[in-house]
């Protein structure tokens, strides 16, 4: 890590309204193919959520980054053409606690599952 940087474990849920299931799964590959540090994924028609690690300064800047994160991929991954409906953004401290022992189920580096 950079001096001045902190990890952050991000969520993000998008929605709106409904497209094929296996046309959201494709754009969301598409995507984790073009930003690699996305670890894993819920999917259906009409939401998506990711999980990723983003190094910020701050909580504020890490937001900042993931809130633009659908809109500056929509086009080159083909992603739905939804809103940010979701957000949270968690120190790494406060993840790995909340986490362990029973915490959020474990996806593979990169995998994306069906709500």
């Amino acid at each position: 890590m950079t001096a001045g940087l902190s990890l952050w474990h991000v969520t993000l849920t998008v929605g709106g309204d409904p497209e094929s299931p296996d046309q959201v799964l494709a754009a969301l590959e598409r995507l984790a193919d073009e930003r690699p540090f996305l670890l894993s994924g819920r999917y259906s028609s009409d939401r998506a959520e990711l999980g990723y690690w983003e190094e910020a300064v701050d909580c504020g800047d890490a937001a900042a980054l993931a809130l633009r994160l659908w809109g500056e991929h929509r086009i080159s991954s083909g992603l739905p053409p939804w809103q940010v409906v979701g957000l949270e953004v968690l120190d790494e401290k406060v993840y790995r606690e909340r986490s362990a022992p029973n915490g959020p189920p474990v996806v593979a580096v990169g995998g994306w599952r069906p709500y």
